[in-house]
Formats: structure tokens, C-alpha cells, sequence
């Protein structure tokens, strides 16, 4: 599956493709059961032309099997979710199973210190969301290498400003209103897969701005932020493409810096 998207904004990565499935694909980077990794991390990797594949035994973190649908698995949180996001619990990392567990996440004693409260942080859990998708696997790669049987569930692009800039234009341009893109506060994961996917099920899907997320901007290149597309949108924003401003010479003149 080729993009005119990408063609037209001078893409240098590849789009990525979020599939659902049941069917696990060979030779797919994938992250030991039980081993720490950053979701984002494989998105990159997908955007250089790899596949990756997750599952519910590896995914890298709690965070991480929430944000890709993988259902609520932020209830077996050590010493409680919203305590991570915001203050710290420092009475459950004195116990006996918090003193093992702090070693290995000092976090978890002072927090993250993404929200100032224990309360508001549970209020942003609270409205997650929170997915169990009905497949054993969720892949990520190339939009180029989707089979002609499957179909995407988000599209996501890793881009800079200005090809961002047309990217937010090109998904207003057949709607009234001027609200089809958002940027909900999230994990990486959450605006690359969970939250993208679930405006997928709307009849008239938002695009996602993201990777705004702190822990998770060192697996990106520093300029570089993600524009997670429901499917449903991007195949509407393909077919209008050719018509739009992209063919102008208001993007050509942007196009041009971004050249070389």
C-alpha cells in the first residue's frame, strides 16, 4: 500500500501501519516476555522500514499493553498508576514487594511529577479510553508492506513541523469546523494506537497529535513529533490529495526547505 501523502509532504520515513491480527509475522522484532522496552521505540523502528509485533506477554510495559489495546493493565500497577503520574508512593516503596520493585523503577518513590496530584492523575486514567482488542498480535510497519488482505487500523506518520503543518491542513480539508485533529494528553503509545484507534470506530474519526510524552521523547529524533491517522480518514485524505494545496505553490515553497 503506496501514500500520496507521504509522496506529496517529501516523507523521508516510511508511514507506518498499526494492523490488528492473528497471525503472527515472521522474523518481526519483538520484545522479550517480561523485558522492559518503550513501544515508541519499535514505531521508529517501523518508520526505517522494520516490523515489529506485539502481544499480551510482550509489550514492553504496563503502559505500554494499555496503549496498544491490550486491555486495563494498569490495575495490577505497582503501588497504583496515578501515584507513578504524579506524587510518588513513598509508603508502598517502604514495604517489603515496594523496596524490591524501586530498585529497578526509582520513579516510583518520587513520581513522575506529570501531575500534581494523585487525584488528577487517576481522572486522566479514568477517561482513557482502555481497549481489549479482540486479536492475539498487534503489528507495526511499513505502510508498503500492508498485504492486500489486511487493513490498517491507524496510519501514523513521524514528521517535523512543516510536514506536519500539512498534514493538520490536508485532514481539515473536507471537514466543517476545523476540529479534525487533536492532541489529548497521553503515554506515546496511547496517541500512536489506543486513542487513534478508538476515533477509528467514530463516524467521523479525529486525527492524533502526539508523542508529547517526556519518558518517551528520547526514542524520538528531537524534531520530530507523530500525526497518528484513524483509517477511516486517511483513506479520505488520500483521495483528496491531488485537488488540495499540496499541488500549490503555498507547500511547494515549504516543500523546498525541507529538500536535500
Amino acid at each position: 500500500m503506496q501514500s500520496k501523502i507521504a509522496q506529496a509532504i517529501g516523507l523521508k520515513s516510511h508511514p507506518i501501519a498499526v494492523v490488528f491480527t492473528n497471525k503472527k509475522p515472521e522474523g518481526a522484532l519483538q520484545f522479550k516476555e517480561g523485558r522492559w522496552g518503550c513501544v515508541v521505540a519499535m514505531f521508529v523502528a517501523a518508520s526505517k522500514g522494520r516490523t515489529a509485533v506485539f502481544d499480551r506477554k510482550s509489550f514492553g510495559c504496563i503502559g505500554g499493553g494499555v496503549g496498544l489495546g491490550f486491555g486495563n493493565m494498569y490495575e495490577n500497577f505497582p503501588g497504583g498508576i496515578e501515584y507513578f503520574l504524579s506524587t510518588g508512593n513513598k509508603e508502598f516503596c517502604q514495604s517489603e514487594i515496594g523496596k524490591n520493585i524501586v530498585r529497578n523503577m526509582p520513579a516510583l518513590e518520587h513520581g513522575e511529577a506529570y501531575y500534581k496530584t494523585p487525584e488528577l492523575a487517576k481522572k486522566f486514567i479514568d477517561q482513557l479510553p482502555i481497549t481489549d482488542i479482540p486479536y492475539e498480535y498487534v503489528v507495526v510497519k511499513p505502510l508498503s508492506e500492508v498485504a492486500e488482505d489486511e487493513t490498517p487500523e491507524v496510519v501514523v506518520f513521524l514528521a517535523n513541523c512543516d510536514r506536519l503543518s500539512a498534514l493538520f491542513v490536508l485532514a481539515n480539508y473536507n471537514r466543517a469546523g476545523g476540529n479534525a485533529v487533536f492532541t489529548p494528553f497521553g503515554a506515546g503509545c496511547h496517541t500512536l494506537c489506543l486513542i487513534p484507534y478508538n476515533e477509528n470506530r467514530k463516524d467521523a474519526p479525529r486525527a492524533v497529535l502526539g508523542t508529547f510524552d517526556i519518558s518517551a521523547r528520547p526514542k524520538l529524533d528531537k524534531d520530530t513529533l507523530s500525526f497518528a491517522i484513524p483509517y477511516k480518514l486517511f483513506v479520505e485524505m488520500e483521495s483528496n490529495v491531488e485537488e488540495s494545496f499540496l499541488g500549490q505553490d503555498s507547500w511547494a515553497r515549504v516543500l523546498q526547505r525541507n529538500k536535500g
